[in-house]
Order: C-alpha cells, then structure tokens, then sequence
C-alpha cells in the first residue's frame, strides 16, 4: 500500500492544533510555523511539555481501564491528533487484539500520518473529520463500518473541547455525539481550565496564531462537569489530569494544579 505524503494539503505558514501538540511531545511531524508557537507558548507556561506528557499519560491510563478493567471493545477517538507512542488502538490490542478503534481528526497531516500508520492494522481506521459536526462523524462509513452503537463505545475527548467556543455550543455537540451511544458506553474527557498565572496568556497565543477555527476557551470544573450530563462519573471524578488514577504515587507531581486541565471517566448507564 502507498504511504501518503503527511505533508499534502497542508499550509506550512499556517500553524495548527495537532502539530504544536506534537511537538510539545517531542514528535516531528510539524513546520516551523508550528514550533514558533510552541515555543511561544512554552515561553510564558515552562510547564508546556510537562502538561502535553501528563495529558498524553492521562489517555494512556484511561485506555488501559477501558480495555482491560471495563471490558470496552469499541473505541471512538476524537481529535486524536498526530499519532506518537502509545496509541489507543495499541494500547487496547495489548488486551484485545479484536477491539475496533476508529480514529477522527480534521488535520491532514494528522490524518494522513494515520492512514501510514494504520495501513497493517485491520481493526483500527482514520476519519478525516471535524468535532463540529458530529453528523459527519457519526454517519461516515468507516465509522458505520467499524462500530456498532448497539455496542458499548467509548468515546474519547481527549484536549479538544476547549477548541470549540461557547458559541460553537459544545453541549450541543456532546449532546449529538452521546445520543445513539449503547448503555454501557463510556465518555473521557480532559479540558483545559482557568490556571491564573499563565493560562489565559497561552489562550491568547492561540487566538493569534492558529485558524480561527482553533481558539481556545479554558472552562472551569462545573462548566466541565456539565458536559459529562446523563452519564456517572467513576472514580476519582473529575480532577486534574495527573490526579487521575496514577500508576504509583510517585507519578503525581509534587503540585498538581501546576497541570491546568481537568480528566474525568464517566459511564452511561
């Protein structure tokens, strides 16, 4: 099968999401216009990549007790972004090598760096997609294909919410996204919140220079909390990032709120 180009249908003078985000994790698919603001941003918030690692353990961790503890075998990432070490679908294949994992991203370099990566990997597939419109999602046929929403899904919101508005209406969106999902199905969120020495800085970074349709909107806990409606949240509820069930105490920082997002796992009864 043929690779695809990861740089096709890009624009290297404009920065995006899922590239800053790769390289705040030390990976290399991403421009110069990415790393400028990455740097920006780790210039105001020295904790960048420390937080970009935390958020990545924190999926890690809830894939692992989706697959392994609560049995899951169908997974919905979206905003997956620009794959790295330790994907979902490898993570989950180290309990249940049948699990089916569909990835969504509407970057396409992220998508792209997908298609490669996917290529020998028969219950895993990329949608090229946005969060906004979750018709799009929801009916696509890779994601008819591979999922059965009569079937308990997770659905994994890992670091994208906060990149849609108030105005985008995110309730709204969760809303549509939840709605055909089977009792049984769980819902994992991180967001961004209100950290007051640095946060609305970055966001600021954000707003000047990613596309517009990447701002981001730091949210606090009940705001958060709202969005996790009709579903149980397990525990420990929803806390920051490196508080969520660590692997050992010596995992947690020695000042969690350094961490500015908020993780939860909840379940739908």
């Amino acid at each position: 099968m043929d690779r695809p180009d990861w740089t096709s249908g890009t624009d290297p003078s404009q920065a995006s999401v899922a590239r800053i985000y790769d390289y705040l994790l030390g990976g290399a698919h991403n421009f110069s216009a990415d790393r400028d603001v990455a740097r920006t941003v780790e210039a105001i918030e020295p904790q960048a990549r420390a937080i970009a690692a935390a958020n990545r353990a924190f999926l890690t961790r809830a894939t692992r007790f989706l697959a392994a503890e609560a049995g899951v075998r169908q997974f919905l990432d979206i905003g997956s972004g620009i794959p790295t070490q330790g994907n979902v679908h490898e993570i989950v294949h180290e309990t249940a090598p049948d699990a089916r994992v569909v990835y969504v991203d509407h970057d396409p370099v992220a998508v792209a760096h997908s298609t490669s990566l996917l290529a020998d990997a028969p219950n895993a597939a990329v949608v090229q997609a946005d969060l906004t419109e979750p018709a799009g999602i929801l009916g696509h046929p890779t994601t008819r294909a591979m999922i059965d929403f009569d079937r308990p899904v997770a659905l994994l919101l890992v670091a994208v919410l906060h990149f849609v508005p108030d105005e985008g209406d995110p309730r709204a969106i969760l809303a549509e996204l939840t709605a055909p999902l089977a009792p049984g199905s769980h819902l994992v969120i991180s967001h961004g919140t209100h950290e007051p020495r640095t946060g609305e800085a970055v966001t600021e970074v954000y707003r000047r220079a990613v596309s517009q349709g990447s701002r981001a909107t730091l949210r606090d806990a009940e705001e958060i909390m709202g969005f996790f409606d009709g579903f149980d949240l397990l525990e420990p509820g929803l806390v920051r990032g490196p508080l969520w069930r660590p692997d050992s105490p010596g995992d947690v920082p020695a000042d969690p709120s350094r961490f500015w997002f908020l993780a939860g796992l909840s379940r739908k009864a």
